[in-house]
């Protein structure tokens, strides 16, 4: 049983990004697909796709590389855990490595960049760092 299906997520990404493998595969979830719909969006995977199944939807995530194999995502990071709970306000995004890399965040209107929130001018629960 997992505790933390979004970090497992996230550990699973990173895992596979640092095999150099092309894909990865996971358990399907509304909040993993939109995390993976930014991560593409970003410019961070090549895509993903969603295959059903008997029991459970999988879902698909090709990873994407430089021309020599170089790695597109340098690292993750779990900011929000179940034991303790980060938001950021509306007036003050998170930045990462001084706008290099990409906040994600669950708001009311969604899981959004954090780009994205400040031009919304919502706030929400900072759910990772990807750069």
């Amino acid at each position: 049983m997992i505790t933390d299906p979004f970090a497992d997520m996230l550990t699973r990404l990173r895992n596979a990004n640092l095999a150099l493998h092309q894909y990865v595969e996971m358990p399907s979830s509304g909040m993993r697909r939109e995390i993976a719909r930014i991560l593409e969006q970003e410019g961070y995977i090549e895509g993903f796709k969603v295959d059903k199944g008997e029991v459970h939807d999988t879902l698909v995530v090709t990873l994407k590389y430089g021309a020599n194999r170089e790695r597109v995502i340098s690292g993750l990071k779990r900011v929000s855990k179940p034991g303790r709970r980060i938001y950021a306000r509306k007036d003050r995004p998170h930045k990462v490595l001084g706008g290099m890399g990409v906040a994600i965040l669950s708001t009311s209107s969604g899981v959004v960049t954090g780009r994205q929130a400040q031009e919304a001018g919502v706030g929400g629960e900072v759910l990772c760092y990807v750069w």
